[in-house]
C-alpha cells in the first residue's frame, strides 16, 4: 500500500497509544523515528518488529526524497516522533509537505499529544486558544514575547525545564505578575504535576522546587473575565 502515515506515540503512559496505532506500526514497511532508541523501547513492549530508520531534523533534508520515492514504490511508511504527534514542534512538515507534491496519500492517525491534556486541565478558558510552541531561545524571544503581551486568547507553550523560571520571569515582565497561569509537568507520566497560580506565585514555587521533565505552561489571555 503506497501511503505515508503520521502516527501519534504516547506522551507518557504506554497505554495511551491507540489500536489502530499499534495495527499501522505493525503493518508498515518501515517506520521513521524521531529517536530509534525511544521508538525502540515502545516497539518492544508491544512486540512489534517492523524495521525502523532515524528521521529527525539533522538528516530530513538528505533523506526525505529517498523515502518519498520508496512510498512511490508501493511501500507503506509510519512516521513516529518521540512522543505526541509527529509536525507538532517534531519533525515531520517537510516529509508530509514533499509527500503531498509527490502525490502521496497522507493519513494522520488521532492520538496522544501534550498541549490538549494541558489546556483542559488547567481550568483556564479554552473556548479559543493558541499554541506557540517553544519561545526562541534568544533572536526574536523579546519580539515575541511583547506581541503575546496583549493576545487575548489563553496561551500555551511548551518549554524546558531548565528555562522554565526564566520564561516565567519575563513573562512577568510582559505580562504582569498577576497573570494566572499554569504548570503542567510530565503529563501521563508517573510523577504528573499540575500547578496553577499567578505568574508570580509560580515563579515563587519554582525558584524554591526547581522543575524537571517535560513541561507545558498555559497562561491566560489579557482582559478576561476574573
Amino acid at each position: 500500500m503506497s501511503k505515508l502515515y503520521i502516527v501519534p506515540t504516547p506522551v507518557g503512559n504506554l497505554e495511551d497509544i491507540t489500536l489502530r496505532a499499534l495495527r499501522v506500526l505493525k503493518e508498515a514497511d518501515f517506520i521513521l523515528a524521531e529517536d530509534t532508541r525511544n521508538t525502540g523501547k515502545l516497539l518492544k513492549h508491544y512486540e512489534i518488529k517492523t524495521p525502523m530508520f532515524a528521521y529527525h531534523k539533522f538528516n530530513e533534508h538528505k533523506i526525505t526524497e529517498k523515502i518519498c520515492n520508496r512510498i512511490l514504490n508501493q511501500e507503506m511508511g509510519a512516521l513516529v516522533s518521540d512522543a505526541g504527534t509527529p509536525g507538532i514542534s517534531d519533525p515531520g512538515y517537510l516529509i508530509i509537505r514533499e509527500s503531498i507534491k509527490s502525490g502521496i496519500k497522507i493519513e494522520c492517525l488521532p492520538g496522544a499529544t501534550a498541549l490538549i491534556p494541558a489546556i483542559v486541565t488547567a481550568g483556564l478558558p479554552n473556548d479559543r486558544f493558541t499554541f506557540e510552541g517553544f519561545l526562541p531561545h534568544k533572536k526574536g524571544r523579546v519580539k515575541k514575547l511583547s506581541s503575546l503581551a496583549q493576545e487575548e486568547r489563553t496561551m500555551i507553550f511548551y518549554e524546558s525545564p531548565y528555562r522554565l523560571i526564566k520564561t516565567i520571569q519575563q513573562c512577568i515582565n510582559f505580562m504582569g505578575e498577576e497573570r494566572r497561569a499554569v504548570v503542567c509537568r510530565e503529563i501521563s507520566k508517573i510523577h504528573e504535576e499540575i500547578k496553577r497560580g499567578t505568574l508570580k506565585e509560580l515563579l515563587e514555587c519554582y525558584l524554591h522546587n526547581r522543575p524537571k521533565g517535560e513541561i507545558v505552561l498555559v497562561i491566560e489571555g489579557t482582559n478576561k473575565i476574573k
